[in-house]
């Protein structure tokens, strides 16, 4: 099971919405706005920056997000879509 990093819960902070484990056993975290459910986000078979960074160091982790912003780059500017937030909160 994915554990939620400091750095996902601040980032969640700051765009004020609450994160918790997904139920979707699929994905890594469930958003939720208000009580209501926005997003399931992060595929549970890929890493993300804060995993990167325990797990390779920063510089790698960096790379990472720059490739994962250049192939996500329609989705993460639908505020509406999934992809969205998993940029937002994930990387």
């Amino acid at each position: 099971m994915y554990q939620i990093t400091d750095y996902s819960k601040k980032r969640a902070k700051m765009l004020g919405v609450q994160i918790k484990p997904s139920e979707n056993k699929n994905k890594k975290i469930d958003v939720f706005k208000n009580g209501d459910k926005i997003a399931s986000i992060g595929s549970i078979t890929n890493m993300d920056y804060p995993t990167y960074v325990l797990t390779n160091g920063k510089k790698y982790a960096e790379e990472r997000r720059r490739l994962y912003k250049l192939r996500h780059t329609k989705d993460i500017n639908n505020k509406k879509g999934n992809g969205f937030w998993a940029n937002s909160i994930l990387w």
